[in-house]
């Protein structure tokens, strides 16, 4: 039906990749790009025989404006889905915008060096104006939204699980189960154990930054920003068990505060166990979580890229990782004058994915939804001029592919709450 470039090797894209090639009805050709070529290389042979679509591979800098246009010239695909960093999604907006091609990704705008004077003063001025101070927020990508129409392409934003299935069980619950959704707790439990003192299970650049930043909520109408790991609660999660809980800062918060309408409170919740917690505040402790360059013996590094290094690669925790996620969401609102709270969540098997794909359930609960909007997008099942967040549209089709792809979900009536 459609070619796709996806832009990214990492665990991530690694099960958005694969996921594609099991959907050749709808990518009759993928071309996958990155800045290391053997890695494209080597997941394109892993599906050699395996599936209908026709894959290539290329190499690219998606730092560079220029490379990825000349790509995309090269490759003329109907969309790109950026499953690269964050740090590089406004570059590849501006590459897709030169060059009238449709944009996916699974996670917002945040900048690698956080004290560029430029985008330092805008961040300051968010800052004080909107009341949270995370990294990243969607204002840089929402601004695209006038030259995505012009260009009669669309962006769609935050197709990962959270933001993304969080984010579409929001639109199913309103569509089909109130008239009103007064509030949101989005909560994300991995019950995994790879065996490490220490790891990170998705990027540990950005995993980190997250998780020891400033936590926010939005209630009223307006931001309510915490201290970090201030605020903690403890739930009982279905096939995983009690588990410790925090509240973070998290982008879909930003989006369902503005397309669910008169939604009172969103709250987003992440388990951490307390050897993480403490190995995550001794490297806060001594600096190696800065994103500041800093000289050491006439070079500079960067401490968190440094650390990053020294972790283990994400992408190689599959094949030691036991146990479940389980991510969802918890809504209380109104239906028919009468007082409703339903729990709609997914349950995912760190070895069953495995054993599916080689990858461990983080990396395969992103990129399984990063595919299905890839297909939404490609297939015309969604479609618009501008830029959207997955909430916007309908969710029963995506919601079909998660029960078809590997994500089933629950709906769970009368479910715990979270005080």
């Amino acid at each position: 039906m459609g070619k796709l470039l996806v832009i990214g090797c990492g665990g991530v894209a690694g099960v958005a990749i694969q996921k594609c090639a099991q959907n050749s009805d709808v990518f009759s050709e993928i071309c996958v790009a990155s800045r290391t070529k053997s890695k494209c290389d080597a997941i394109k042979d892993k599906l050699e025989g395996k599936t209908k679509s026709v894959m290539t591979t290329e190499q690219v800098n998606a730092d560079s404006v220029e490379e990825l246009i000349a790509l995309m010239k090269k490759v003329q695909p109907d969309a790109v889905l950026n499953v690269a960093l964050p740090y590089q999604d406004l570059t590849i907006m501006d590459a897709c915008l030169a060059c009238g091609i449709h944009y996916i990704d699974t996670a917002n705008y945040e900048p690698e060096d956080i004290e560029e004077p430029t985008w330092r003063a805008i961040y300051e001025k968010r800052c004080r104006e909107e009341g949270f101070s995370a990294y990243f927020d969607y204002s840089w990508q929402w601004a695209y939204k006038e030259k995505f129409e012009k260009a009669g392409i669309m962006a769609l934003l935050g197709t990962g699980f959270d933001p993304g299935v969080t984010s579409v069980f929001s639109a199913y619950a309103l569509k089909h189960y109130f008239d009103t959704i007064e509030t949101i707790d989005i909560l994300d439990c991995n019950g995994g154990d790879h065996g490490y003192p220490f790891a990170t299970n998705f990027n540990p650049e950005i995993n980190l930054r997250e998780v020891s930043a400033n936590g926010s909520y939005w209630e009223n109408g307006h931001w309510v920003e915490t201290k970090p790991m201030e605020i903690k609660r403890v739930y009982d999660f279905p096939e995983v068990g009690q588990k410790d809980m925090y509240l973070l800062h998290h982008e879909e918060i930003e989006s369902l505060a503005k397309n669910i309408p008169g939604v009172k409170r969103i709250r987003f919740f992440m388990t951490f166990g307390q050897s993480y917690l403490t190995h995550m505040n001794c490297l806060q402790n001594v600096g190696m979580l800065s994103t500041t360059p800093i000289a050491y013996e006439g070079q500079q590094i960067v401490p968190i890229q440094f650390l990053k290094a020294l972790l283990p690669d994400p992408a190689s925790l599959g094949p030691r990782t036991v146990g479940k996620t389980n991510i969802g969401c918890i809504y209380t609102g109104m239906k028919d004058g009468q007082k409703k709270t339903i729990y709609i969540y997914n349950v995912c098997d760190h070895q069953e994915c495995y054993k599916e794909l080689g990858s461990q359930a983080i990396s395969y609960t992103t990129g399984v939804p990063a595919m299905i909007g890839a297909a939404m997008v490609v297939s015309g099942t969604w479609s618009g001029k501008g830029v959207f967040n997955v909430e916007e549209f309908d969710p029963d089709p995506y919601m079909d592919m998660l029960n078809q792809y590997g994500l089933p979900w629950v709906v769970e009536e009368h479910p715990q709450t979270v005080e």
